[in-house]
């Protein structure tokens, strides 16, 4: 079992960034694939950007090529969403997921493990 925990999510301004942290409980973390979604309210969970269990395999959401960046230190047991130039369509409640040997997908079904989310609030 892989306890997740999301943590960075706030308030800013359009334009502005944030780095998400996921928090994950398995030693054997580098294992895993990490994969972070999102919900905004009244719609489906989404993808946003996947990385490989051995980190050499990054997946991202057409939306936000180019301003979000994956990463992950397994030293720490930890993933990372960082996210510049925020729009207020960025607004949603943003999860961290976990796929045994996972190869950076981008559907929600793979994942085993999920974090219980935070919330992002784009707004001027």
């Amino acid at each position: 079992q892989v306890h997740l925990v999301e943590s960075g999510g706030g308030l800013v301004q359009p334009g502005g960034s944030l780095r998400l942290s996921c928090a994950a409980s398995e030693r054997a973390f580098s294992n895993y694939a990490v994969g972070w979604f999102r919900q905004a309210p009244g719609n489906e969970r989404v993808f946003v950007a996947a990385m490989s269990w051995r980190g050499s395999t990054t997946n991202y959401e057409d939306s936000v090529k180019g301003r979000f960046t994956i990463s992950r230190d397994n030293a720490k047991n930890m993933a990372y969403l960082q996210m510049n130039s925020l729009k207020p369509e960025d607004t949603a409640v943003y999860y961290c997921a976990a796929e045994l040997f996972g190869f950076a997908s981008i559907q929600l079904s793979p994942y085993d493990y999920w974090g219980q989310g935070t919330q992002v609030t784009v707004s001027s």
